[in-house]
């Protein structure tokens, strides 16, 4: 990479642009969305789909609420073709929703695409024209001047009509510019204007002006600049769609989406994950959930985003990448300790003021709404994470309610487990780390029996195994719990318990309800011990966990 000197611009800047849209700050509804999965997406694949993926496709993108798809190039393979006389014939195309087909500005291509239309039921079709109009394609490609480009567009615009009226079907029309970001802006909207003269769109009879990102030659802002030259001075303007086609080269496909609704677009095309050719198109699912976030229904339905990607992945064979917004694997995972440590209060924070707007940190969308689940998708525990992280996944998952100090021990153990392993560890790891280390730890001292004997003093008996040897020892006390501390600590050697603190709380599953006791104290060394219990009985939680304690201690 050592010669820069040999690129230079392939876009074309609007003249003295009035930037309107720069005014704008959101996006106030949403576009009409169009996937082109089964066309642009299936032309990019290693291995296109077959008809059955196709058809199972189709059907997601019905589910998730799409109401114009794309659904090929009749007349580029029979695969293509049959698979649209196959939705017409078997009448698999919902009342709602209109299917698109895509069709060069040639005779033969033109006259196959209607006869893979036949039939159709009226409205349910729309018939997408195109020829590319980029300086580089009419010097290089079709070494034609603009007025024969504009022949092309014309002829067949034309030819349209007469299909049409030939088979006395009112389809719609849609006209794209091909590498329209590499037109000229007056030429590009001179040739879309030719062709709305001879199609004369009506209120009844909208026609879409597709202006596509054919290749991203800029940034986002000249985009915008071009849409908003467009829009301004398209013909029959109040009876046009102007459509957003965007690719991804320079990575800024979304960005040019949203720019490009700014400044005028009323529908965008795009692909689901952004599945296309190179480094693809605009992936609706990011561009839809974008809004979302920013509370624009955008009338498509994610709330079980990884179905829908499973099913994807299937037919196309391709992978969403765990980084994908909003659809990736990691998205909402946080190993960060203060990032699970702010998400954790977050979580708390709405809990305890029952808010029903969503502004937790690190988080700009609640996983629930796709369908995500907090305890697998968002706190996920490594080397990296912290105390906040390994308490909330204890917490939620388990109810589990450590009380600080101890939490910390508890996250720095972890946090050396998936260290040694370098490992990430689930949910169920992190529970078996804990109650293998802390809880009703019974291995150099066990409980054998105990008996009670109350008066003014409570008074205990017990029979314990220390260091292999059965012994009975007793104890008193104010209450049972302090009689077993006083049997314990004046009859074993070694045995040393001093600033005792102890929490409990009840925990339930189901039917079944048990009692959790967390308890501390300093050893002979000063040094603070933990053990928790966990019995039905509370008083039992509690002498499982001084046993648990003192066994860690010795």
């Amino acid at each position: 990479m050592k010669n820069a000197s040999k690129y230079k611009k392939q876009y074309f800047e609007v003249k003295n642009a009035e930037r309107k849209w720069a005014k704008r700050t959101s996006i106030e509804k949403p576009p009409i969305w169009c996937s082109v999965d089964l066309r642009d997406g299936n032309q990019a694949l290693i291995i296109p789909m077959s008809l059955d993926e196709k058809l199972k496709f189709f059907k997601l993108l019905v589910d998730v609420g799409f109401k114009e798809i794309e659904v090929g190039f009749p007349a580029a393979s029979e695969t293509e073709f049959t698979f649209l006389r196959t939705l017409i014939e078997n009448n698999l195309i919902p009342d709602d929703v209109t299917v698109q087909v895509l069709t060069q500005s040639r005779e033969h291509i033109i006259k196959k695409t209607f006869e893979a239309l036949d039939g159709i039921k009226n409205g349910n079709a729309i018939v997408h024209l195109y020829n590319s109009t980029s300086l580089a394609q009419r010097e290089q490609v079709f070494k034609k001047s603009k007025e024969e480009i504009i022949n092309i567009a014309v002829e067949g615009a034309t030819l349209f009509n007469d299909m049409c009226k030939a088979q006395g079907v009112n389809y719609r029309y849609e006209y794209s510019p091909e590498s329209f970001t590499g037109t000229e802006p007056e030429f590009a909207l001179e040739i879309c204007n030719k062709v709305l003269d001879i199609w004369k769109p009506t209120p009844d009879r909208k026609v879409i002006i597709n202006l596509p990102v054919t290749v991203e030659h800029s940034t986002s802002n000249v985009y915008a600049d071009q849409i908003e030259f467009m829009n301004d001075n398209l013909k029959y303007r109040e009876n046009v769609l102007i459509s957003l086609h965007p690719h991804n080269d320079r990575g800024t496909a979304i960005a040019d989406a949203e720019l490009g609704l700014l400044a005028g677009g009323d529908r965008v095309e795009g692909t689901l994950f952004g599945n296309g050719e190179r480094t693809g198109n605009v992936d609706i699912v990011t561009l839809a959930l974008n809004m979302y976030s920013q509370g624009v229904e955008p009338n498509l339905d994610f709330t079980n985003i990884l179905d829908i990607k499973n099913l994807y992945e299937e037919v196309t064979r391709m992978k969403v990448y765990d980084r994908q917004p909003y659809s990736g694997k990691l998205v909402f995972a946080a190993f960060s300790g203060s990032h699970q440590d702010a998400i954790s209060k977050g979580m708390k924070w709405r809990e305890e003021k029952n808010l029903a707007e969503w502004t937790v940190p690190y988080l700009p969308i609640d996983p629930r709404d796709l369908g995500r689940e907090y305890e697998t998708d968002v706190i996920r525990i490594n080397s990296q994470s912290g105390k906040g992280g390994v308490s909330y996944i204890l917490e939620n998952n388990y109810s589990y309610k450590l009380p600080k100090k101890f939490s910390e021990e508890v996250s720095y153990l972890v946090k050396s487990v998936s260290d040694k392993s370098h490992n990430e560890l689930s949910p169920k790891d992190i529970l078996s780390v804990f109650t293998d280390n802390y809880v009703n730890k019974f291995n150099n001292l066990k409980l054998k029996e105990i008996d009670f004997d109350e008066g003014r003093d409570v008074n205990v008996k017990m029979q314990v195994e220390y260091d292999g040897k059965i012994l009975d020892i007793e104890g008193k006390g104010e209450g049972k719990f302090e009689s077993v501390v006083h049997a314990l600590t004046n009859n074993l050697p070694k045995v040393s318990v001093s600033d005792l603190t102890y929490d409990e709380h009840g925990i339930s599953k189901g039917a079944d309800s048990n009692a959790i006791t967390y308890l501390s104290f300093k050893d002979s060394n000063g040094k603070e011990v933990w053990g928790v219990g966990i019995d039905k009985d509370i008083l039992t939680s509690s002498i499982y966990a001084l046993f648990s304690a003192i066994n860690r201690s010795l």
